[in-house]
């Protein structure tokens, strides 16, 4: 965290602590069946295990891209040739400027995951309708996520997923 001294539009002055945060990717594994691929870890800030979409850090000199071939074949060993750039966002805008970016992996297959040394993740798919259930029952608890499948939830149909 690092104290800011600005001023916003109006001219108000304002003191701030933010967190730099270099920006990350967020991953929505689509197989060809559109079974959505999910991972469940530990994250100690909430003190639980949990349903989230893979993602992670994007790391100097690498392009959100290039972080989400990465982070997904890391965390699942799943791979894809096929990727498109849904959206952007800031998850916690009055706390830091992290921009994460959602990436669609099409048509995913199986490879050997490269967890880091500290990750224990398992990986399952669900249908959209499933994972939609675990939302309304308060079983996803993820921002990014959230933000993601309810995405795909509203607009996923107007993307060309060919099933052969």
């Amino acid at each position: 965290m690092k104290r800011h001294e600005a001023e916003e539009p109006g001219g108000m002055r304002v003191v701030r602590e933010l967190i730099h945060h270099p920006g990350s990717a967020v991953i929505l594994p689509l197989f060809r069946d559109r079974r959505i691929l999910m991972i469940r870890q530990y994250r100690l800030a909430v003190g639980a295990v949990i349903w989230e979409l893979p993602a992670g850090t994007i790391d100097r000199g690498e392009t959100p891209i290039q972080t989400a071939r990465r982070e997904l074949a890391e965390e699942t060993g799943y791979r894809s040739t096929r990727w498109r750039k849904l959206y952007s966002f800031f998850p916690s805008p009055g706390l830091m400027a992290e921009r994460m970016h959602l990436f669609l992996a099409q048509d995913i297959r199986p490879g050997t995951a490269d967890p880091e040394g500290d990750e224990r993740i398992s990986a399952h798919s669900f249908s959209l309708a499933e994972l939609l259930r675990l939302i309304r029952a308060g079983k996803i608890i993820d921002a990014k996520s959230l933000v993601a499948l309810l995405y795909w939830a509203r607009w996923g149909s107007v993307f060309t997923v060919k099933a052969n």
